[in-house]
This record gives C-alpha cells, sequence and structure tokens, in this order.
C-alpha cells in the first residue's frame, strides 16, 4: 500500500537508551561456542556493547524519561499534544494501553487521543504514517509518536542467535503540520505467511506461559531457549532482508520517480552490521551514506531502531540542516516499508541516558 502526505514536519526526535550497559565479552561463555567462533561472529555482525533494561523497566519509563525532559525544558508543551501513539511489542501490561498509562502520567487532557500499535521492526514507519492520517483530520497540534521495546526482558540469554544483538530504548517523533512542511511518501508490504519466522511462541492467549512453556531447551544445533522466549528463523530472515527488501525499496524509488542520488541517508532498521552491509550491496548504495553501527553501541532496538539511528550519527547536523531521508524498517510481521521525506532543521535532536 501507497502513501502520500503533504505539509507535515518532523519537529524533533529523542532517543531514549538505559544506563545498564552489557559487553559481548562478558556473554561468551553462556552461548556454546568456543572463544574463537565467538570473536569470528563478533566480529562478522559487528558486537560490542548493548543496552539494556534492569529488573522490571519497561519501555514506557524510557519514553516517559524522554517526554519529562522535553517538557521540563520548554520544547513540548503539553497543552499542544492532540494524540499519543505508542508502538510496541512489549507494552506494561495486556490492557490497559501504554498510551493511556502515559497519558495519565503525563496529566494530559481528556481531548488527546491515545492508543498502541503492536509492531516491532517497521514499527517506526507505522508510527509515522499513523501521525500524519491523524494530522490530517485534526489540523492542529502535535502528535507524539513513542517507539519502545524491552525485548531484552523476553530473549533467553543462552540464545546466540538472539541475545548478542538485542537492545532496548525508546523514541520520541513530534510531528505536527506545518504550510512549509515536507511531502512524505511511503509504501508497506506485508507477508502474514510467515508471521511465525520472529515469534515469542507462549504467554499470550492462544499459549499461555506455563512450566513447561518456560522450561530451556536444549534444541538440535545445540542452542538453548524456552517456549516464552523469542524466537527468529535467522536463515529465512537473512534471506527476506536480501530479498524482499531490497525489491520493494528499488519499487518505492522506481514508483516515485526518486532519485537515489540525491538521497543524503539511507537511516535503516539495524539488525546487524552485516545484514546491513549486505543490503547496501543489494541496492548499490553508498555506504557513507548507510549507518550500520548501532548494534554494536546499543543492540538492536525493534521500533526505536530507525530514530536512534537519526540521533546517535547525525544529531549536530540535522539540527542545522535539511537532509533528504529514506527510512526502512523490516521485520516481524513480516512486514515491511519504505519512507521518504526531508527532516531538519530540527528544533531538537537528543540522545538521553537513564
Amino acid at each position: 500500500m501507497n502513501f502520500k502526505f503533504q505539509g507535515k514536519k518532523i519537529e524533533g526526535i529523542v532517543s531514549v537508551v538505559p544506563q545498564h550497559c552489557v559487553k559481548f565479552e562478558e556473554e561468551i561463555g553462556n552461548y556454546g561456542f568456543s572463544e574463537d567462533k565467538c570473536r569470528s561472529l563478533q566480529k562478522l555482525m559487528g558486537f560490542g556493547e548493548r543496552r539494556i533494561v534492569a529488573d522490571k523497566e519497561c519501555g514506557s519509563d524510557l519514553v516517559l524519561h524522554g517526554l519529562e525532559h522535553l517538557i521540563r525544558t520548554g520544547k513540548l508543551d503539553k497543552e499542544e499534544i492532540r494524540a499519543l501513539v505508542f508502538v510496541s511489542q512489549t507494552p506494561d501490561h495486556f490492557m490497559p494501553p501504554t498510551s493511556c498509562i502515559l497519558h495519565g502520567k503525563l496529566g494530559l487532557g481528556r481531548d488527546v487521543l491515545c492508543f498502541d500499535i503492536n509492531q516491532g521492526c517497521t514499527g517506526y514507519i507505522y508510527g509515522l504514517i499513523q501521525s500524519c492520517m491523524i494530522l490530517d483530520a485534526v489540523k492542529d497540534g502535535k502528535v507524539v509518536l513513542l517507539n519502545a521495546d524491552t525485548l531484552s526482558r523476553r530473549a533467553c540469554r543462552f540464545d546466540r542467535n538472539i541475545y548478542p544483538i538485542i537492545g532496548d530504548a525508546g523514541a520520541i517523533t513530534v510531528i505536527a503540520n506545518s504550510p512549509g512542511g515536507r511531502d512524505i511518501m511511503a509504501a508497506m508490504e506485508t507477508d502474514g505467511s510467515r508471521s511465525h519466522w520472529l515469534v515469542i511462541p507462549a504467554g499470550g492467549f492462544r499459549t499461555p506461559s506455563d512450566e513447561q512453556s518456560r522450561q530451556i531447551k536444549v534444541l538440535p544445533d545445540g542452542n538453548r531457549r524456552s517456549d516464552d522466549d523469542f524466537f527468529m528463523n535467522g536463515s529465512g530472515i537473512f534471506t527476506f532482508t536480501q530479498t524482499d527488501v531490497p525489491a520493494s525499496l528499488q519499487k518505492f524509488f522506481a514508483d516515485g520517480d526518486i532519485q537515489v542520488e540525491g538521497i543524503d541517508y539511507f537511516m535503516f532498521h539495524q539488525p546487524n552490521r552485516f545484514l546491513l552491509e549486505k543490503l547496501a550491496r543489494k541496492l548499490n548504495l553508498d555506504f557513507g551514506k548507510v549507518p550500520a553501527n548501532i548494534v554494536e553501541k546499543y543492540g538492536n532496538p525493534s521500533s526505536a531502531s530507525i530514530p536512534l539511528t537519526i540521533c546517535h550519527n547525525v544529531r549536530e547536523k540535522i539540527l542545522q540542516e535539511k537532509l533528504r531521508i529514506c527510512m526502512a524498517g523490516f521485520g516481524v510481521g513480516l512486514s515491511w516499508g519504505s519512507l521518504l521525506t526531508d527532516v531538519g532543521p530540527l528544533s531538537f535532536c537528543e540522545l538521553l541516558e537513564r
């Protein structure tokens, strides 16, 4: 499905990461590989250190920290907020929506629209599209898009396919209508027949968590995890990122008559450095325009990865000038999507620790 919005402006972005940092070297003993093999894997994938939450910290805590900072410093006026859109696969509760919890903690007015979107790797694109739809209806005020996940709490520390890459983070994006705002073009695709390739098998209503589902099992390949833990079909996801995703981006460029050379940055979801470099080669992109350094610094933070990539790599630049940015998310669902717009100069672009 294709989308086009006019007169919209991203006013600012804040990313929030936990203070708790773990290093790949500290976890090598968990994965059942020799140290040499782990070091080779580290070099190939770009594993370094990750930020993960401690104890019962949730994604809502990360974005609340950022929201309170913006309000306290006068960069966001509560009275101008028309909607909170919270995108996450790790909500505080099954019910109520986490956006409503945040609404109460911020003391927002009763006319503020709040809802959650259950999405992961493509969640930033979903959230931007939804925010633009709201702005087409309400005309004034601002939509606050919140992306946050704490998937480290649902990944087995012995699972070498998942645990070395998972990071936790939150992001806040403030979007508004603007007479001089940018056009936004986007395209989304879904293939639910492969939804089981990225899944937490137990813990929901279909398969409730119980003593058996919580037992960590040794798998045929020597890997270990329980049914309550995040599962990824690694080979399937690799093929998906090298076939469906580049083909979709090429179609997006062709359908929109988009000149790739005129794009300043390709801010893609951050699965790991290896996959991003392979994707950049498939699309014949300049590596200098495709940041791939988030997993080695923070881990893969699901739907918060694109704004975190922006804040980490170009926050000084985007405060001063306009950048033409192509964003792309791909993963759980399976879902994938692209978005092109000019961003900047922003009123704020910050990277905070909580």
